[in-house]
C-alpha cells in the first residue's frame, strides 16, 4: 500500500513538472513617458523563485525613492484536465523623474535557475511639467504632483480638458496614393464612455479601417504645454479615388464623463471621501480637413494597371511540354505595397487556337499604414488543342512608382510550349480548373466499352421485394417509436422554450463569467468587458423570458419588481452595469477596475438567482 501511495505521488510531482513553463524569462517594465516630478514604478519580473544575484543597472537621470522591494507570486490551475503552474519573484524600484529628456535604463542582471540573465533595456521619455502646475505654482498654490493635470473646477468641461483630433501623415497625395488618418484622444478628465460616434463617409476615397488591438493602450503625451493621457481611438487608410481638393468632414463624438463636486451634506461627505461623482455630456467636433489629390502624370502606359505604390512582378507555368487537351497553368504574382486591391489584372496573349477560360485571382496581402501590403496571385488557364510549338509572350505590368513619382514597367519571361498529340478531341470541354489534376471532363455521348472483369447477375433476382428490402423500412421505423416512447417526457419539457430559458439562465450567465475570467487574465480590456454586459443583460432577458431588445435601464427596474425583486437589489444591479460601462474607457489602473467589476457582477448574478420569482 505504502509503494502505491509513494508512485501516486511521484506522478503527481513529475505531471506538475511537465505542465510547468520550463521557459524562464526576465523582463523589466516602466511607464513610456512621465512628466517632470511624477513618481513611478520600476519593476524587474523573472518567472521562477530559484534566483540569486540580482544586480540592477546604473540609473541616470532619476532619483531613486525607494527599493528594491521583493515579492513572490505563485499559483497552480487546471484547465480542461491540463495543469499549469507558475511561479515568479518581482523587484520594484520607486523612481522619480527630475530631468525633461530621453533616457536609457539598462538591463539589469540574475542568475536565474542557475543561468545569468539580463533583461531588456527600457526608453523613458521626460516630458516637460504642465503649464497647469506651473501657473499654479506662480499663483501661490503650489504643485499638484500628478501625473495628469487637474482638468477645470466645477461641471463643465472645458474644450482644453478632452478633445479629439484628426492627423492624416499626408496632405498632399496623388491619385489612388495610400494614407493613414488618425483619430486620437486626449484627455485631462475622467472619460468613462462615448454615447455615439459618427465618423465621416470619406467621400471620394476608398476606406479600410485598421485593426487596433482590444486593449487600448494610454500613455502620457505632452500637447500645447499640457500633460495629457492619451490613445489612438480609430484609423483608416484611406486610398483617393479621384484627384482635386477633397474634404474629410468633421466626426462627432458624445462623450460620458464622471467629474467630482464637493458633497453639501457632511454625512454623505463622510462616507464618500468628501466627494460625489456626477456624470457629464459633452460633445466633441474634430475640425474638417482638406487632402489636396493630384492627378497621375500625363504619358501613362498602354498597359497602365492602375497601380500605385511599389511593386514587382513574377511568373511561372507548370509545363512547357505538354499534350493536347492538356491544362496549362500560367501563374502571375504581383508582389508590393500600394492599392494592391485596386489593381487590374494582366493580360496573358495565348495563341489563337488555344481555349482560355477566365483567371482565378487569389488576395494575400495585408492593411498596412502604407496601404495593402502582400501578394495578388493570379492564375490563367488555357487548353491547347492543336499539336505544335507555341510561344506565351511576356507579360507586361505598368504601374506609378510612388517613391520616384513615375511610370514603371516590369515584364515577365517568355514561354516556349511543345504540344504533343494526345488522347480524345477537341469537343471536350472542361470546368472547375486551378491546375491540370482539376480538370473534368464533361459532354461525353459515347463511353468506351468495359474490358474489365464485370460481375453478372441472375435475371428476375431484384432488390425490390427481398428481405433486406423490408428490413430496411422496418429497422428505422421500430427505432423511432423506441426513441419517442424513452425520451418523450424531454421532448415536452423541451418545447416549453420560455421555461427552459429560465431553467438556463444561471448555467449561460455563468459560462459567460467564465470567458470574461479568461478575458480578465489575459487583461483584455475591451472584450472582458462586452462579455460582463452581455452575461448581465442576457441573464435578465433569459430569467425574465424578455427579449434584450425590450429591456433598457429605463424599464428593467419595473420589470424586476414586477418579479419579487426588491428595491436594494434592482439599484445593486443597476450600479454594476453602470460601473461597466463606465471603466470601459477610464484611463488608469484597468486591473482593479477589472477586478472589482468582476467581482461585482458575480455576485449580483447570485443574489437575482436567489430572489426572482416565477
Amino acid at each position: 500500500m505504502r509503494k502505491i501511495v509513494f508512485l501516486w505521488i511521484m506522478l503527481i510531482i513529475a505531471s506538475m513538472h511537465a505542465f510547468a513553463d520550463d521557459k524562464v524569462s526576465f523582463t523589466a517594465s516602466a511607464p513610456d513617458a512621465v512628466a517632470v516630478g511624477d513618481q513611478f514604478r520600476l519593476s524587474y519580473t523573472v518567472t521562477t523563485q530559484k534566483v540569486r544575484d540580482f544586480r540592477a543597472p546604473s540609473i541616470k537621470g532619476f532619483d531613486v525613492l525607494m527599493g528594491p522591494s521583493r515579492s513572490q507570486q505563485s499559483s497552480v490551475q487546471m484547465i480542461n484536465g491540463q495543469t499549469t503552474s507558475t511561479s515568479s519573484i518581482t523587484f520594484t524600484y520607486i523612481l522619480m523623474a527630475n530631468t525633461e529628456g530621453n533616457f536609457t535604463i539598462p538591463g539589469a542582471t540574475i542568475t536565474a535557475d542557475g543561468n545569468q540573465m539580463v533583461s531588456n533595456s527600457l526608453q523613458i521619455k521626460v516630458l516637460p511639467d504642465d503649464q497647469a502646475n506651473n501657473a499654479s505654482s506662480e499663483n501661490g498654490g503650489g504643485k499638484q504632483g500628478s501625473t495628469t493635470s487637474r482638468a477645470s473646477s466645477g461641471t463643465a468641461v472645458s474644450n482644453s480638458d478632452l478633445f479629439i483630433t484628426v492627423t492624416p501623415n499626408k496632405t498632399t497625395v496623388y491619385e489612388q496614393e495610400a494614407f493613414l488618418l488618425t483619430y486620437k484622444i486626449y484627455t485631462l478628465v475622467d472619460l468613462r464612455m462615448f454615447d455615439n460616434v459618427k465618423l465621416p463617409d470619406f467621400k471620394g476615397f476608398h476606406s479600410q479601417e485598421v485593426e487596433l488591438p482590444n486593449d487600448r493602450r494610454w500613455g502620457l503625451e505632452h500637447y500645447k504645454g499640457r500633460n495629457y493621457q492619451t490613445t489612438v481611438y480609430r484609423q483608416f487608410v484611406l486610398f483617393p479615388q479621384q484627384s482635386g481638393k477633397l474634404t474629410i468632414d468633421a466626426a462627432r463624438f458624445d462623450a460620458v464623463i464622471a467629474k467630482a463636486t464637493q458633497v453639501a451634506d457632511p454625512f454623505e461627505a463622510f462616507f464618500n471621501g468628501g466627494n460625489n461623482y456626477v456624470e457629464v455630456k459633452k460633445t466633441l467636433l474634430t475640425p474638417q480637413l482638406t487632402i489636396d489629390v493630384k492627378s497621375l502624370p500625363a504619358g501613362k502606359p498602354a498597359d497602365f494597371s492602375g497601380g500605385v505604390g511599389d511593386f514587382n512582378i513574377t511568373s511561372s507555368i507548370n509545363s512547357t511540354n505538354v499534350k493536347t487537351n492538356d491544362a496549362v497553368t500560367v501563374k502571375l504574382v504581383i508582389s508590393g505595397t500600394g492599392n494592391l486591391k485596386l489593381v487590374s489584372n494582366p493580360e496573358i496573349k495565348f495563341p489563337e487556337d488555344f481555349e482560355v477560360y477566365d483567371p482565378k485571382v487569389d488576395n494575400k496581402f495585408r492593411l498596412t499604414n502604407t496601404g495593402l501590403s502582400g501578394s495578388k496571385v493570379i492564375e490563367y488557364l488555357a487548353i491547347p488543342r492543336n499539336a505544335g510549338t507555341y510561344k506565351i509572350p511576356a507579360v507586361k505590368f505598368s504601374y506609378f512608382d510612388i517613391n520616384t513619382r513615375s511610370y514603371k514597367t516590369l515584364s515577365t519571361e517568355e514561354y516556349e510550349l511543345h504540344v504533343e498529340k494526345g488522347a480524345g478531341n477537341a469537343a471536350q470541354t472542361i470546368a472547375n480548373f486551378t491546375s491540370k489534376e482539376d480538370l473534368k471532363i464533361l459532354n461525353e455521348d459515347i463511353r468506351y466499352i468495359k474490358q474489365n472483369e464485370v460481375a453478372l447477375v441472375q435475371r428476375g433476382d431484384f432488390f425490390f421485394g427481398s428481405l433486406t428490402y423490408w428490413l430496411l423500412y422496418l429497422i428505422p421505423g421500430i427505432a423511432f417509436i423506441a426513441f419517442f416512447m424513452v425520451y418523450r417526457k424531454q421532448i415536452a419539457a423541451n418545447a416549453n422554450v420560455a421555461r427552459m430559458r429560465t431553467k438556463k439562465a444561471n448555467k449561460v450567465a455563468v459560462r459567460r463569467m467564465k470567458q470574461a475570467g479568461k478575458l480578465l487574465a489575459d487583461n483584455k480590456k475591451d472584450a472582458f468587458y462586452d462579455e460582463v454586459l452581455k452575461a448581465l443583460w442576457g441573464y435578465i432577458s433569459d430569467k425574465l423570458n424578455i427579449p434584450i431588445s425590450r429591456l433598457s435601464k429605463d424599464n428593467i427596474e419595473e420589470k424586476l419588481r414586477n418579479y419579487g425583486v426588491n428595491d436594494v437589489l434592482i439599484k445593486e444591479f443597476l450600479d454594476t452595469l453602470n460601473n461597466c460601462e463606465f471603466a470601459r474607457f477610464a484611463p488608469g489602473d484597468d486591473n482593479q477596475a477589472m477586478d472589482k467589476v468582476y467581482s461585482a457582477s458575480l455576485e449580483v448574478i447570485s443574489k437575482m438567482e436567489n430572489s426572482i420569482k416565477h
